[in-house]
């Protein structure tokens, strides 16, 4: 699938438990990625996503309430946001800036590059860059490829391209990936060892996989089993000393019974001493002064064998 597209050019190894290093001591990491696209296909946001009563909502009643959420629990985010939304509400953009998140890049408009020539999405990697930068005063440290609601992926697309075009345009980071449940490093050249750190991302943790009703009937929407995978793995990795991470969607996540479950689930963490909660770019210089590639990135030959026609 595009998503693995010149990834597993490599093999790399996880850091065992023990060796992982949180600021002051901290026991666990706890990240949060808001996602504030409407694209609702791979051609990315058009006008008619940002008419609909969803997108009306998640950009404001349901933004609102998630972020007053998020201050009344002490947590930090970093929000994915598309150019294009930027542009539509430059004010709200800098007012969450403000309080204290992240604004990381998500596509000029959150379309599929995959199918792209390599000028083209360089070109549009740097617009969107120029567009977040112009309203928040800072070029963005992180990319985000996350999947659209009608996607035929489940974890985004991306082209051969995108992660070597992060690179030479100087982003810190991308923030979805698949390989570990911690920062890891997305290796472009194996030869030369040149890599992009990665935040990991899974959709088990991502609330629009659970509460799309009632933008449409999927057979997916129970909340109470998307707390359940949150708890369950909170505790797990707290246990570990490792890292949780999860996606909200205001459109989603902003109605008021899943508030609810929200907070329960922020009341759960709160019983758990030591935790770390950075914005990814935060999360991001951490890494690479702690876990640097020059030192932590082992290769070894892939084991992937690919075969004609396969599109991984």
């Amino acid at each position: 699938m595009p998503w693995k597209q010149n990834y597993t050019i490599s093999d790399t190894t996880s850091l065992a438990d023990g060796a992982l290093r949180w600021p002051g001591g901290a026991q666990c990491c706890v990240s949060l990625t808001v996602d504030l696209s409407q694209a609702s296909s791979p051609a990315g946001i058009t006008p008619a996503d940002l008419k609909n009563s969803w997108s009306y909502f998640g950009l404001n009643e349901g933004l609102d309430l998630l972020l007053a959420t998020l201050k009344r629990y002490g947590l930090r985010a970093t929000f994915a946001v598309p150019a294009v939304i930027a542009a539509f509400m430059p004010d709200r953009i800098r007012a969450i800036q403000a309080a204290g998140h992240e604004i990381a890049a998500e596509g000029l408009k959150h379309e599929d590059t995959s199918q792209m020539s390599r000028a083209e999405e360089a070109a549009r990697i740097e617009k969107a860059a120029a567009i977040l930068q112009g309203i928040t005063g800072q070029r963005p440290a992180g990319w985000y490829c996350l999947p659209r609601q009608r996607d035929g992926f489940a974890v985004g697309t991306i082209s051969p391209n995108t992660v070597e075009l992060l690179r030479e345009a100087g982003f810190a980071y991308l923030g979805n990936g698949l390989a570990d449940d911690i920062p890891h490093y997305w290796v472009t050249d194996y030869e030369k060892r040149t890599a992009l750190l990665t935040m990991p991302y899974y959709y088990h943790y991502d609330d629009q996989w659970f509460c799309m009703f009632p933008l449409e009937g999927t057979g997916l929407e129970h909340p109470d089993m998307m707390f359940r995978n949150w708890a369950a793995e909170f505790r797990a990795q707290y246990r570990r000393g490792r890292q949780f991470h999860m996606t909200l969607h205001p459109q989603h996540i902003g109605w008021c019974s899943r508030l609810a479950m929200l907070e329960q689930f922020c009341e759960v963490m709160q019983g758990f001493p030591g935790l770390w909660n950075p914005t990814n770019a935060e999360l991001a210089a951490h890494w690479q002064a702690t876990h640097p590639a020059e030192t932590h990135l082992r290769l070894e030959p892939s084991v992937w064998k690919d075969y004609p026609g396969s599109l991984s």
